[in-house]
């Protein structure tokens, strides 16, 4: 019997090792590895080059990273890099491990180093995160190329044109297009480029359609980072109207001072108040970024809600910096060039006078399951598209809005496991919130994950079952509708490549 134990043992010992190995096979062979806590040091010995990506399976941007790192992935396949997703909302040990608390975020670990990756910028196709990796491998001698092909291209291309491709200013030139792998970067000797643009030697151009776009002066002090943030603002035009596709470049850019025009694009001045208002941005290129807000656009409403804008009191401007979101208003009816000069020239100079009030950010404020906005934290929070966020505005001196904090406290005790969602509120009387287009205070408003663009009203009984059942089925409702927007957006995509291949 004894004897009969012990094979039986045996051969369950061996079927679980066939299993393991039959694992490991499977996680080898698969074009993009699952990592974890448990296989995290085995994958990086394991690997040269490992390129991870953090990222949070309910995010939109980061689903929009992981069809990009896939398709990257599959074109790599039997290179020397090694692509691995972890899934950060349940590895957060792992991921605060590594310091990568912002998803999504793709590094590249080399030689089984854990603690120093390269930070690859966040892609927009699979075709970016190629760019990146053979731009980091190779040097500035494989963009050199005939300009003549690139010049009537309908993308902006940057071009270099250096006396000497051992100067120092071609390694700033080369260290920009590895961290811009979306542009396309050209170095040129050819002095024909110079007598056609008019320019001199060690000048950073940027072309579209061989038309001359600006151009850059390298300087000894001349940084990288300088040099990264001339090309990204020049990238866009003057003015950018704000939607979904251009929302994340806005909310990117190196320059914090922003300048809205909100308007109605069907209104009778639009045309003047637009081109006042693109005739001062291309006064302030480097210092202010001028976007414009058309109120008519119903995805727009959450953008007008945080600015305290309503559709009649267009058109108007508003300024805010991205650091402390404090915002200014421009106090004048007349929206004309000299107008909006002068005001954004005050507001560099710092003389202009804030609109929004905000008390101090709490102590701990998000560390409570009910989280204490203020004005300076409210954008920061509602606005982020990885998150379903539930706020209550309420009046501290309201009996009908106190009668809520004890709801506000179950419900955020009942959704604690769930990291995608948060609860909060915030004092409207002391951070200058005006949400009288919404019914009376306490006002109960949600604004979901995945479509960043959008604020619902809650209605219905302040019960917590009721309030559970209404998120929820939000949710859901924003899922659907995202997904929608990315099939309707890459039809389009696809369209515009078919126009282009036929021309």
């Amino acid at each position: 019997m004894r004897r009969v134990l012990l094979l039986v043992a045996t051969a369950f010992c061996l079927c679980v090792f066939v299993a393991a190995d039959t694992q490991d096979e499977r996680h080898e062979e698969s074009l993009v590895l699952q990592v974890t806590k448990g296989n995290f040091n085995r994958t990086l010995r394991q690997h040269k080059q490992l390129l991870v990506l953090f990222y949070a399976p309910l995010s939109g941007e980061g689903r929009r990273v992981s069809e990009a790192f896939e398709g990257a992935a599959a074109e790599l396949q039997g290179s020397e890099v090694k692509l691995a997703v972890i899934d950060a909302t349940k590895e957060k040990d792992l991921a605060k491990d590594l310091n990568a608390t912002t998803h999504p975020a793709i590094r590249l670990y080399l030689a089984g180093d854990k603690y120093n990756p390269a930070h690859c910028p966040l892609p927009q196709s699979s075709a970016s995160i190629i760019t990146w990796l053979t731009r980091r491998a190779g040097s500035v001698s494989d963009i050199i190329a005939d300009l003549s092909l690139l010049e009537a291209s309908e993308e902006l291309t940057v071009v270099g044109f250096f006396e000497k491709l051992d100067h120092e200013y071609v390694q700033v030139f080369y260290s920009a297009a590895i961290e811009l792998p979306d542009m396309n970067f050209v170095v040129t000797q050819n002095p024909e480029v110079i007598t056609k643009y008019g320019r001199t030697h060690n000048v950073v151009l940027l072309i579209k359609k061989s038309k001359l776009i600006q151009a850059y002066k390298m300087m000894p002090q001349t940084s990288k980072e300088e040099l990264i943030i001339f090309i990204t603002v020049y990238q866009m035009d003057p003015v950018t109207e704000y939607t979904g596709e251009t929302a994340a470049q806005i909310l990117s850019s190196p320059v914090l001072n922003h300048a809205l025009l909100f308007i109605k694009k069907s209104s009778a001045d639009f045309v003047e108040i637009h081109s006042a208002f693109d005739s001062a941005a291309l006064e302030f290129r480097l210092q202010i970024l001028f976007v414009l807000v058309n109120v008519e656009e119903s995805r727009n409403g959450r953008v007008m809600e945080y600015f305290q804008v309503r559709d009649f009191e267009a058109p108007l401007i508003r300024l805010v910096n991205m650091t402390d979101h404090v915002t200014y208003h421009l106090p004048s009816d007349s929206l004309d060039k000299e107008t909006i000069k002068r005001f954004c020239q005050s507001y560099l100079d710092g003389n202009a006078k804030p609109k929004m009030r905000s008390e101090p950010i709490p102590k701990e404020w998000d560390k409570k399951p009910v989280k204490e906005l203020v004005g300076m934290t409210l954008e920061k929070v509602a606005f982020n598209p990885n998150k379903t966020v539930f706020l209550l505005f309420y009046l501290p001196y309201s009996q009908e809005s106190r009668a809520l904090f004890p709801l506000w406290e179950e419900l955020a005790k009942a959704l604690k496991e769930r990291e995608n969602v948060v609860i909060a509120r915030i004092d409207a009387s002391a951070n200058d919130i005006d949400m009288s287009m919404q019914g009376s205070y306490p006002s109960l408003c949600l604004f979901p994950a995945l479509y960043s663009e959008r604020v619902v009203v809650y209605t219905g009984k302040r019960k917590l079952t009721d309030l559970l059942t209404f998120i929820d089925e939000e949710m859901e409702k924003a899922k659907k509708e995202r997904v929608k927007e990315d099939e309707e957006r890459m039809k389009y995509m696809e369209a515009a490549e078919k126009a282009k291949d036929e021309l």
